[in-house]
């Protein structure tokens, strides 16, 4: 008789149930729930990811002693650069400070100050930096963009 039982498969085992793929778990596969394909065309487009042509850095304020400022150099913290070594790679390259303004002008309300990565400053990968126009004390702890141009490579 027992073995009759367990021939017809198990009566009063636990019933095994998924939840559907569209209620998984944060950090959970999506198991189960197959999603029909959709008919795709001959061309197969691939989207590209934009790929970011400039490092990150942050405008510390001008260089200055204890009395002193001089507001023709400012002071530039890049992402990623730790010593003297590493910020030689980025010496002459140009540098962008992207701001938000009021008034309109041709179509957009970004501004750009352009400048260029001079030397290093220190030997933590603090490098000193040149402006077109002086950077405003307003700039200071905003983000700016070092770009990877002009190369030397």
């Amino acid at each position: 008789l027992a073995q009759a039982i367990l021939a017809t498969g198990p009566k009063f085992a636990r019933p095994q149930h998924r939840a559907p793929a569209s209620e998984a778990m944060a950090g959970e596969k999506a198991v189960g729930v197959a999603k029909p394909k959709a008919k795709t065309s001959k061309k197969s487009t691939t989207k590209k990811t934009p790929t970011r042509l400039y490092s990150k850095g942050t405008i510390l304020g001008y260089k200055r002693s204890k009395s002193n400022c001089y507001a023709t150099c400012t002071l530039v913290k890049i992402d990623g650069v730790q010593t003297k070594e590493d910020a030689k790679w980025y010496f002459g390259k140009r540098i962008a400070y992207i701001y938000r303004a009021k008034k309109e002008i041709k179509g957009t309300k970004f501004r750009v100050m352009w400048g260029k990565v001079r030397r290093s400053h220190g030997s933590s990968g603090v490098v000193r930096t040149k402006w077109h126009k002086n950077i405003p004390p307003r700039a200071f702890g905003a983000q700016c963009r070092i770009m990877m141009y002009p190369s030397t490579i």
